[in-house]
């Protein structure tokens, strides 16, 4: 009737998202109307790429209403579709041989309003940590000047607008709750160290990118660089975006080339592809 797999509602039972009416002494689970509502809840918010983590935090709320988040599903489910009717034109006039790379389709409407929410909810956690709130309207300023480039961003580091808007919220909330990702007092000694491995990685670029001497130098340094996030979600696509960046972006191409000799930014992108299809 749901078209939920019967495996599926055993495991929402044992993480306790969504627990029968019911259960026989034969083991079976039973289910009335009102939890079929309940779980009709859940599938809105698992169309709208909630992690089974957060719909339990959402829906154990005691201040959980119903009709309010239908409410809001609602207005979510409506900018997906508008944003996807979007990308379906995009795709019509790119399979017509028109080229079009304003990737103004890629909707950043409700990242901005994220921010805006932050801005109406945190605005103590975010004096604190960027002084005041000019700072903030500043770079939120900053970011609408770059809208198409960190659209095109998100989607090749994040997959979809989606993903990134969600990473974004986290990762924003984790900085006003916990401070920079990186401790300024350690900045320094982690560009030394990124350094040394950058270093260490381009010892010999006459070497093949894909060895096992570089493949062990590259995973050190991307090991190191993950670690240096400190669990912040850089998103599926960062490194490949990153390999790319090293042998196609001409800024990444000069800096890198001057400091660690010619050809030195290319050869870690292919080392760093080499990597990934490795992993």
């Amino acid at each position: 009737m749901t078209g939920v797999s019967a495996r599926t509602l055993q495991f929402y039972d044992e993480i306790g998202l969504f627990k029968p009416t019911q259960v026989t002494d034969a083991g079976y689970r039973l289910y009335d109307e009102s939890a079929l509502e309940e779980l009709q809840q859940i599938l809105f918010f698992k169309e709208l790429d909630f992690t089974l983590k957060e719909i339990k935090i959402i829906m154990d709320d005691p201040q959980f209403n119903k009709a309010a988040a239908f409410e809001k599903q609602r207005e979510l489910i409506r900018i997906k579709r508008d944003r996807l009717n979007a990308l379906l034109g995009l795709l019509d006039k790119l399979l017509k041989g028109e080229k079009c790379m304003e990737f103004k389709d890629f909707d950043m409407s409700e990242y901005f309003r994220v921010l805006a929410d932050f801005k109406n909810t945190h605005t103590d956690e975010i004096v604190k940590q960027l002084g005041d709130m000019e700072s903030f309207d500043r770079m939120v300023d900053g970011m609408k000047n770059r809208e198409s480039e960190i659209a095109e961003m998100a989607v090749r580091q994040y997959g979809s607008i989606d993903n990134f808007t969600r990473a974004m919220e986290n990762n924003f909330g984790n900085f006003l709750k916990n401070g920079p990702a990186v401790d300024k007092a350690l900045v320094d000694s982690l560009i030394r160290r990124t350094d040394e491995l950058t270093k260490t990685l381009t010892s010999d670029l006459t070497c093949d990118p894909a060895s096992p001497k570089v493949q062990e130098a590259v995973e050190e340094l991307i090991n190191f660089t993950n670690e240096s996030n400190r669990g912040m979600d850089m998103g599926a696509g960062y490194w490949p975006a990153i390999a790319d960046s090293y042998m196609t972006n001409p800024a990444y191409m000069q800096v890198n080339d001057q400091k660690y000799g010619d050809g030195a930014s290319r050869f870690i992108g292919l080392a760093i592809k080499a990597y990934l299809e490795r992993q």
